[in-house]
C-alpha cells in the first residue's frame, strides 16, 4: 500500500529520524535490510532503497513505515514531522563537538539552493569570501582533530625529523629543491585589519613563481619568525611545485593571514578565495611539522610537561610552538585561540567543541569576559602567562577546560594573546570520574567562592591526578587561581549579579508567544 499524500507531507525529517535509530542501535544499512526480510519478506526493502529513504529521495510506503515501527519499536506518528525531534547517535568520528543541525529537510538544502543562499547569507551579514574559505577549512580541521598525515610525511621526508632547525637548515633545504632567497627593505604601516581597526602591519614576505622567496629584512631582526616564513614557502615548493598560488605573508592581524596581492575585499565567494585560503593552511601546517616534527617534538612536549616557555629553547615562535601541541599531544581534545585587542580573532581552532568567545571571527558584541584571553586583552599589566581552570555554564550543560594564555607581541610589535587550552571532561571520565557530579560540585564551589584561590580537595585532588596523567603541567598550576565561571555571551551570564554590572535578567521568553497564551487564556 502507499503512503497516503496528507502523510507524505509529513515525512519531510523521516529520512534522519531513521537513520538516526539505526546508528543507535549499531546497525548497518545491510543490518537493516536483513532485519526487514526476517520481518516481512515481502515488504522488506533492498540496502540501496534504504539509502534513499535516509537521504530524503525516497519516501517508505506505509507498510514499510510499519515495518519501521515494528522494529524500532516506535509509534508510526513517532516518524512524522508531528515530532521533529532527531536524537543524534553516537559521532561516526572523533571529531568536533561543536554546534551542528541536520540538513533536513532536504528539499530545502539542496546544492542550487545551498549555492545561491550562502552569498546571500554572507553578504547580509558582512562575512567576505576570505572570511567564510577560512571557516570551512576551520571545520575540516577541527572534523580531523588536526591530524593530517599526508602533509606530515611530506615535512618529515625533506626535513629527516630533525629537531630542532636552524635558519641555515631550512636554507641548506632550500638549495635540494632549487629554491632562492632574496631580500627587500619595507619598514612596518599603519593600515586597518579585517575589522576595520588601524593596526600597524608589516609586508614580511612574498613567493615569486617558480622558485624565489623574497623576505623583508625587517626578519633578520625576528629569526623565529624568518624560520617560519621560510618553512612555509618550502612547504609551497614541495607541495605546490612553486606554482605561486599562495598568499603573502604580513603580520598584522589579519584574518588567517594575508590575502593575495590581487584580493579583493568583496562579499563574492569566489573559487579563488577558498584556493588561496586551503594552500595557505597546507603550507602553514607544512612549516609546523618541520620545524616540529611529530615524534620528537612530542618527546620535548612530554619532558617539558607542555611548559609554556619551552618555545624559548627551541627557538620558536609561542604561537607556531602551541598550534602544534595541538597536532601530536596523544590527548586530542585541544583548543587554541589568537586573539588581538580590542577582541577579533586572528586564528582558532576548537578540536574540543568549546564555543566562540565571540559572535564570529571579527567581533562579537557581548563576549563573556571572564575568558583568560579576554582577561589578558583587559589588563596589558598582566606579563606572565595565565594558567586558568574555567567552568562553562550555558544552559543545563556544564564544561570544565584548562588553559594557558600569554601576551606577546608580532613582528610589527602590535600586542596580542595567544590560549591553548584541553577539555578536562573526557580525561576525568577515563579515570572513572562522574563529570557531571565533578562539574557541578566545581560550579557550587566556584558560584559561592568568587575570587578565592583556596579551592578544596574534592575538586584539586581529580584534576591533579589528571594533570600528572597527561604530564600537562599547567592543568594543576591553574589551581593556585580562582575558578572563572565562564559562558558563551555575556547577556547569558548564569551569576545572580553579572560580571557585566549588569542585574541578572530572567529567563527570555518570546513575548508573541506571551500574547499568544493571552489570547487563548481570553478565548477560553
Amino acid at each position: 500500500m502507499n503512503i497516503t499524500p496528507s502523510i507524505a507531507r509529513k515525512t519531510h525529517f523521516l529520512g534522519s529520524k531513521i537513520r538516526s535509530l539505526r546508528k543507535q542501535s549499531g546497525l548497518t544499512l545491510e543490518d537493516l535490510s536483513v532485519r526487514c526480510i526476517q520481518i516481512d519478506a515481502q515488504t522488506a526493502p533492498s540496502v540501496s532503497y534504504l539509502s534513499l529513504i535516509e537521504t530524503g529521495k525516497r519516501i517508505p510506503s506505509e507498510g514499510l513505515l510499519k515495518l519501521f515501527a515494528n522494529i524500532f519499536q516506535k509509534d508510526m506518528e513517532w516518524f512524522l514531522d508531528d515530532n521533529i525531534q532527531i536524537e543524534d547517535g553516537k559521532q561516526e568520528q572523533s571529531g568536533s563537538k561543536g554546534a551542528s543541525f541536520s540538513l533536513e529537510p532536504k528539499f530545502l538544502f539542496s546544492d542550487n539552493l545551498l549555492q545561491t543562499s550562502i552569498p546571500e547569507l554572507l553578504s547580509q551579514t558582512g562575512t567576505n569570501g576570505r572570511q567564510f574559505a577560512h571557516i570551512l577549512i576551520r571545520s575540516y580541521q577541527e572534523k580531523h582533530q588536526n591530524q593530517f598525515p599526508d602533509i606530515e610525511r611530506a615535512a618529515e621526508e625533506i626535513g629527516k625529523k630533525r629537531f630542532p632547525l636552524s635558519i641555515q637548515d631550512i636554507l641548506d633545504l632550500y638549495k635540494t629543491v632549487d629554491l632562492k632567497v632574496k631580500f627587500f627593505q619595507r619598514d612596518p604601516f599603519v593600515t586597518r585589519n579585517d575589522s576595520g581597526y588601524e593596526i600597524r602591519t608589516l609586508f614580511r614576505s612574498f613567493f615569486d613563481p617558480p622558485n624565489t622567496v623574497i623576505l623583508n629584512r625587517q626578519l633578520e631582526l625576528e629569526p623565529r619568525r624568518m624560520k617560519y616564513d621560510l618553512s612555509a614557502y618550502l612547504g609551497h615548493k614541495v607541495l605546490h611545485n612553486g606554482d605561486g598560488l599562495v598568499s603573502s605573508h604580513a603580520t598584522g592581524g589579519e584574518l588567517g593571514g594575508s590575502p593575495q596581492p590581487d584580493s579583493q575585499t568583496g562579499d563574492k565567494v569566489r573559487q579563488e578565495d577558498i584556493l588561496y585560503a586551503w594552500r595557505n593552511f597546507e603550507c602553514s601546517f607544512f612549516a609546523g611539522a618541520l620545524l616540529c616534527p611529530r615524534q620528537p617534538f612530542r618527546h620535548y612536549l612530554a619532558r617539558e610537561a607542555y611548559n609554556v616557555h619551552a618555545y624559548d629553547k627551541i627557538d620558536l615562535t609561542a604561537g607556531v610552538y602551541m598550534r602544534r601541541m595541538t597536532c601530536v599531544s596523544p590527548y586530542k581534545h585541544w583548543h587554541y585561540f589568537d586573539a588581538f585587542q580590542p577582541g577579533f580573532l586572528r586564528a582558532v581552532y576548537r578540536g574540543n567543541g568549546i564555543p566562540m568567545p565571540w559572535g564570529n571571527m571579527r567581533m562579537g558584541m557581548d563576549p563573556c569576559r571572564q575568558w583568560a584571553v579576554f582577561r589578558l586583552l583587559d589588563q596589558p599589566q598582566i606579563k606572565k602567562p595565565l594558567k586558568q581552570l574555567s567552568l562553562l555554564m550555558s544552559g543545563n550543560d556544564l564544561h570544565l577546560y584548562s588553559c594557558v594564555s600569554q601576551r606577546i607581541k608580532d613582528a610589527a610589535q602590535n600586542s596580542h594573546v595567544v590560549s591553548a587550552g584541553i577539555d578536562l571532561i573526557p580525561a576525568l571520565e577515563n579515570q572513572g570520574i562522574d563529570s557531571r557530579e565533578f562539574c557541578e560540585s566545581v560550579r557550587d564551589y566556584a558560584l559561592q567562592h568568587e575570587s578565592t584561590k583556596d579551592i578544596p580537595q574534592h575538586i584539586t585532588n581529580p584534576l591533579n591526578l589528571v594533570s600528572k596523567i597527561l604530564n600537562i603541567s599547567w592543568v594543576s598550576e591553574g589551581l593556585s587561581n580562582p575558578i572563572q565561571i565562564i559562558c558563551p555571551r555575556s547577556s547569558n551570564c548564569p551569576k545572580e549579579t553579572a560580571c557585566e554590572d549588569q542585574p541578572k535578567r530572567g529567563k527570555k521568553v518570546s513575548w508573541l508567544n506571551e500574547i499568544k497564551q493571552e489570547i487563548l487564556t481570553e478565548l477560553n
